[in-house]
C-alpha cells in the first residue's frame, strides 16, 4: 500500500468526513462554552486577588497556582472518575466545560492581573482627584486600558483551549479526536486522523496569526 492511500486515502477521508464534521462541531461547542465561562470568571479572580482583603487575596492566588501548575487531563479526569465516589455524577459534556472554563479562568486571571498592573497609578490618582468611585474607575478608566493589553495573550489562551478540547476523548465526549479515532477504527486506516489534524489545522492557524498580528500592533502603538 502507498503513503498516499495510507495516510491520505481520499475515500477514507470522504466517508469520514460527516463524523469529523460532528466531532469538529462539538469541539467548537466545547472550547466557546469554557472560554465564554473561564474569561469572566478569571475577570473576576483578578479584580479580587487585587483589590479584596488579605484572605480572600490568598484564596484567589491559591487558586490560580494549583490550577495553573495542574494538568488539563488531571483535572478532567478528577472531575470526571473522582467526583462520583462522593455521590456527584457529571457528564462527559459536564465534566469537559467545567473542567476546562476552571483552567481557562485560572489563566485568564494571571492574564487579567498582569494588564491591570500594567496601568500606571496615575490613572487611579487622576480618577479620585475627579472624584470617580473606585469601580467606577475600574470600569471606565482601567479595565478598558487593560483589556487592550491582554487581548493577545488572551487570544493566545483561547488557541490552547481549542487545542485542549482534544483531551475531552478521555471521557467519552464525541469532540472531533474521538470522532477520527473511531473512524480510524472503523475503516482500519489512519487517514481519518490525518483529516482531524488538518481540521484543527485551517481553524486554529488564523487565530495563530492573529496573535502574532495583535502582538505586533501593541508594540507599534507602544513605541509612539
Amino acid at each position: 500500500m502507498s503513503l498516499i492511500d495510507t495516510f491520505f486515502n481520499p475515500d477514507v477521508i470522504m466517508s469520514s468526513l460527516p463524523a469529523l464534521l460532528r466531532g469538529f462541531l462539538n469541539t467548537l461547542l466545547l472550547g466557546i462554552l469554557s472560554i465564554g465561562i473561564g474569561i469572566p470568571i478569571g475577570l473576576t479572580i483578578s479584580l479580587v486577588r487585587l483589590y479584596a482583603p488579605k484572605p480572600l487575596r490568598w484564596l484567589a492566588v491559591g487558586y490560580t497556582d494549583i490550577f495553573r501548575a495542574l494538568p488539563v487531563l488531571v483535572v478532567l479526569i478528577l472531575i470526571y472518575y473522582a467526583l462520583p465516589f462522593l455521590g456527584i455524577r457529571l457528564s462527559s459534556w459536564a465534566s469537559a466545560v467545567t473542567a476546562f472554563a476552571i483552567i481557562m479562568s485560572a489563566y485568564s486571571a494571571e492574564v487579567f492581573r498582569s494588564g491591570i498592573e500594567s496601568i500606571p497609578r496615575g490613572q487611579f490618582e487622576a480618577s479620585q482627584a475627579l472624584g470617580l468611585p473606585f469601580f467606577l474607575t475600574l470600569r471606565k478608566v482601567v479595565l478598558p486600558q487593560a483589556i487592550r493589553v491582554v487581548i493577545p495573550p488572551m487570544t493566545s489562551n483561547c488557541v490552547s483551549m481549542f487545542k485542549d478540547t482534544s483531551l475531552a476523548s478521555t471521557v467519552a465526549l464525541p469532540e472531533l479526536l474521538k470522532e477520527a479515532t473511531n473512524a480510524q477504527s472503523l475503516y482500519a486506516n489512519p487517514s481519518p486522523l490525518i483529516g482531524a489534524a488538518l481540521v484543527y489545522l485551517i481553524f486554529l492557524w488564523p487565530m495563530v496569526r492573529l496573535v502574532s498580528l495583535l502582538e505586533e500592533r501593541f508594540k507599534t502603538e507602544k513605541t509612539r
